[in-house]
C-alpha cells in the first residue's frame, strides 16, 4: 500500500487511514506520521515501516518519490511551515515523529502536542522544550525530545549511570565527518548546513564547579585521537541543552570533533562576519552574511551520492559507584552503510529515534510531558531495549570501566 498524494486532496490521506484500520488483521498495527523527509527523516521512515503504518510528510517531491516507490508507506505533499498545517495531518495518528530543521522545531512541536498527540523529536531547536512542559502535560502527551545521538544516545547513557551511582563529571566527544578529507575543509554536512553553522556560533554553556559557564563556540579546542581514525579536534558547542536542568553533575561538556585545521577555518569565517544574521548593505541591497555563506558553503559541504562517512562518538562519566571511584567510557564508531545506502549519521540519530518509537507504541512507555532520554536512560530494562535496538541495526556502544 504506498502512494503520493497531495495536501490539497487531505481527505483522501484521512480516508486511507480509515480504511487501514479496517484491513488490519490479528495485530493491531500503529499509525506513525514522519514529519519531514530529510535525509534523517527518510531513513527514520524506512525503518518504521518494517512494522507500522507510515505516512512520511515534506515539501520535497523528490525525496517523498523515493520512499512512495520504494517502501511500503503514504506520502503527502505538505508545506509543514504553513500556520495549521501540521494539526490538519497528525490528528489520526498514535505518534508523530519531528524530523524538520530546527528553526521549525519548536513551532511544529508545539503544534503536535496542541493537537493531543504523542511524539518524537530529532529537530534540535535551540528554545527551551520544557517551555510546552505545561501544555503536553494538560494535553496528556508524552514528547520525547532531542532523540538522536547527541544529543539523545548520550543522554540516554548519562541518565543510565546518574541512577546508579553519584556522577561527578560527564564529558562528550561527538562528529560525523567524510572518510575522505578534502581541503579546505576537511568536512561534509551531514545535516543541514545552517544548522552546523549554529553550532559554531552559539555560545556554549557547560557546567564548571557546578555552575553554568558561557564559553565561546568554537572554543577551548583539543586534539583527541581514535582508533581507525586517527586523531581528531574537538570545540565547545552546546549541546549540552537539557542536561543542564536535569542533572545535578558538577562538571559537565559537549564538545564537536572535527578534522583538524577546520576549526581555524571556521573561527576566520565568524569573527569576519560570514556567519552575521543581521543584513549588511552591499551595492544598496541588504544582504543577511549567513544567507550568502550558506549557499556558498552547501555545494561544497553536500555529501555526494554513495559518499563514504563516519559518526564517532566518546562518552566519559567519572563518580563514585558504591563508594568507589569509578570512570565509564563508551565508544562508538559508525559506517555509512553500503547495503541500504543510508548515512551513518542519519542512522545514528534516526535508529536512536525509532527506537524510541518502539518503546511508546510497543512497550508502553509513557512520560507525560516533555521527555528528554536521559528520563528514559534512567530506566534499566528500556536502556537495555535501545542497546539492543541500534545492536540489531549494527550500531554498536561499547563500555570500558576503570
Amino acid at each position: 500500500m504506498s502512494g503520493k498524494r497531495s495536501i490539497g486532496d487531505i481527505h483522501h490521506l484521512l480516508a486511507w487511514l480509515q480504511d487501514s484500520s479496517k484491513i488490519r488483521k490479528n495485530i493491531l498495527m500503529k499509525k506513525v506520521i514522519v514529519l519531514g523527509a530529510g535525509m534523517v527523516g527518510k531513513a527514520i521512515a524506512i525503518d518504521l515501516c518494517n512494522t507500522f503504518e507510515v505516512v512520511s510528510a515534506d515539501k520535497n517531491e523528490d525525496n517523498l518519490s523515493f520512499l512512495a516507490q520504494n517502501y511500503n508507506m503514504q506520502t503527502v505533499h505538505a508545506d509543514l511551515s504553513e500556520p495549521g498545517m501540521v494539526g490538519k495531518l497528525v490528528g489520526d495518528f498514535d505518534l508523530v515523529i519531528g524530523a524538520v530543521p530546527g528553526f521549525m522545531g519548536f513551532k511544529t512541536l508545539k503544534e503536535v502536542i496542541t493537537a493531543g498527540v504523542d511524539v518524537v523529536d530529532i529537530s534540535f531547536f535551540p528554545e527551551d522544550p520544557f517551555l510546552l512542559d505545561d501544555l503536553a502535560k494538560s494535553k496528556n502527551v508524552t514528547a520525547v525530545v532531542d532523540c538522536g545521538v547527541a544529543p539523545g544516545m548520550s543522554n540516554f547513557i548519562l541518565g543510565h549511570h546518574a541512577g546508579q551511582m553519584d556522577v561527578k563529571s560527564f564529558s562528550c566527544y561527538v562528529g560525523g565527518l567524510p572518510v575522505e578529507r578534502r581541503l579546505p575543509f576537511q568536512y561534509k554536512a551531514p545535516f543541514s548546513p545552517i544548522d552546523v553553522i549554529e553550532e559554531y556560533t552559539r555560545p556554549a554553556r557547560l557546567k564548571e564547579n557546578g555552575q553554568v559557564v558561557t564559553k565561546p563556540a568554537l572554543s577551548e579546542s583539543e586534539f583527541i585521537d581514535f582508533e581507525k581514525i586517527g586523531t581528531l579536534e574537538a570545540f565547545n558547542t552546546d549541546g549540552l541543552r537539557t542536561l543542564l536542568q536535569t542533572m545535578h553533575i558538577p562538571d559537565m561538556k559537549e564538545k564537536t570533533l572535527r578534522y583538524p585545521g577546520h576549526v581555524d577555518i571556521m573561527r576566520v569565517f565568524r569573527d569576519s562576519g560570514f556567519f552575521a544574521g543581521e543584513p549588511v548593505i552591499a551595492d544598496g541591497v541588504p544582504v543577511r552574511p549567513i544567507d550568502v555563506t550558506t549557499k556558498l558553503l552547501l555545494p561544497q559541504w553536500k555529501l555526494d551520492p554513495g559518499e563514504k562517512e563516519f559518526t564517532v562518538m566518546r562518552i566519559i562519566i567519572r563518580g563514585d559507584e558504591h563508594g568507589e571511584g569509578k570512570i565509564f567510557t563508551w565508544n562508538m564508531i559508525d559506517y555509512y552503510d553500503d547495503e541500504s545506502k543510508t548515512s551513518s549519521m542519519a542512522r545514528t540519530t534516526g535508529f536512536t529515534c525509532t527506537a524510541v518509537a518502539g518503546l511508546i507504541l510497543e512497550h508502553g512507555f509513557q512520560h507525560k510531558g516533555i521527555c528528554p532520554p536521559e528520563f528514559i536512560g534512567a530506566e534499566k530494562n528500556y536502556f537495555t531495549d535501545v542497546l539492543h535496538y541500534l545492536r540489531d541495526r549494527n550500531i554498536v556502544y561499547q563500555m570500558q570501566e576503570n
